[in-house]
């Protein structure tokens, strides 16, 4: 049955959105995503929805369908698949459709709702021998990311800490000006962040976790070294909502040009201008400042993607 929430639950006066909440998912997870569009400058109506609630009529009363990070992409898809149709038509028609971790993989065709350009293929960061994260703990990620609202709109924030637990990265993702690049990994530049044209509708996807509240670093014992990363989740809704208006293709940063860490523009200082935990901030060459977070997660030889292929189950998947 469907969930709704919040003051406005029944204010028919705000954009609708569905927050997919699965019969075995952690409800944390869901919560924060609809946490993040509540407070979004559109100020949806949140409901959280199971697959039953997820027909052609409820879907003509909402906007959005968002779907947050959780456990595993096969259990998860088996849940989806009957009504997998429903949600593309929803897209192709003119909604709009957010993946945080696992909702971008989902988003994906390996198995997914195919919602990516065609060619894309989606896997997991942590599996790829350069990555700064190689095991899947929670933990915290740099990410570069092309803002394109919001006060940082038009800027390129880089090495920005945010929360990260076996987030995906898109491969052969075709950069025009109807499939966009927002957010790359730092250390290796793969794609972290996306928005695409699919029909009539957009979609944007996400490998980190910016919709991340305090609650989740406490009961990891992690530090935010840039603080909480709403504004980047808020840009991501944004960007997407607004069809790709005002976003640019963030492109690979070329070494010395400024963009990579390596070399600051004239006048920089190194830092990406963000307030740590402890007022300090994490600076270009990994370093988040006196906060107690190590710059470069260990590393740990992944298995492979736990999230993929992993038959073991825990509660608090991201």
């Amino acid at each position: 049955m469907t969930q709704f929430i919040g003051a406005g639950a029944a204010d028919a006066t705000r954009p609708g959105a569905f927050v997919y909440r699965g019969p075995e998912d952690d409800p944390d997870l869901s919560l924060t995503v609809g946490l993040l569009l509540e407070s979004s400058s559109y100020n949806f109506n949140v409901s959280y929805v199971a697959p039953d609630d997820i027909t052609e009529e409820s879907l003509k009363t909402i906007k959005v369908f968002a779907f947050p990070g959780g456990e595993d992409v096969d259990s998860s898809w088996e849940e989806l698949e009957p009504v997998a149709d429903r949600i593309r038509d929803f897209v192709s028609q003119g909604g709009r459709y957010l993946g945080f971790c696992l909702g971008a993989y989902l988003a994906g065709d390996s198995p997914g709702l195919a919602l990516l350009p065609k060619g894309s293929k989606i896997s997991a960061e942590s599996d790829e021998p350069d990555a700064q994260v190689k095991d899947d703990r929670d933990t915290v990620i740099q990410v570069n990311w092309e803002f394109s609202s919001g006060p940082e709109a038009g800027k390129t924030v880089m090495n920005r800490w945010v929360y990260y637990q076996e987030g995906n990265l898109i491969k052969d993702f075709p950069e025009t000006s109807t499939s966009l690049v927002i957010g790359r990994y730092s250390t290796t530049n793969h794609v972290a962040a996306t928005i695409n044209k699919y029909g009539n509708g957009w979609v944007g996807t996400t490998g980190p976790h910016p919709e991340a509240n305090q609650t989740w670093f406490d009961l990891e014992k992690l530090t935010a070294p840039d603080g909480l990363q709403f504004e980047i989740g808020h840009d991501l809704i944004e960007a997407t909502m607004s069809g790709g208006h005002n976003v640019k293709n963030l492109a690979v940063p070329k070494p010395g040009d400024g963009t990579d860490g390596t070399n600051p523009p004239s006048g920089g200082n190194g830092n990406n201008g963000t307030t740590g935990d402890n007022g300090n901030s994490g600076n270009n060459n990994g370093n988040p400042g006196n906060n107690g977070t190590s710059a470069s997660p260990k590393a740990v030889e992944s298995s492979g993607s736990r999230r993929m292929k992993n038959p073991l189950r825990f509660f608090f998947r991201r």
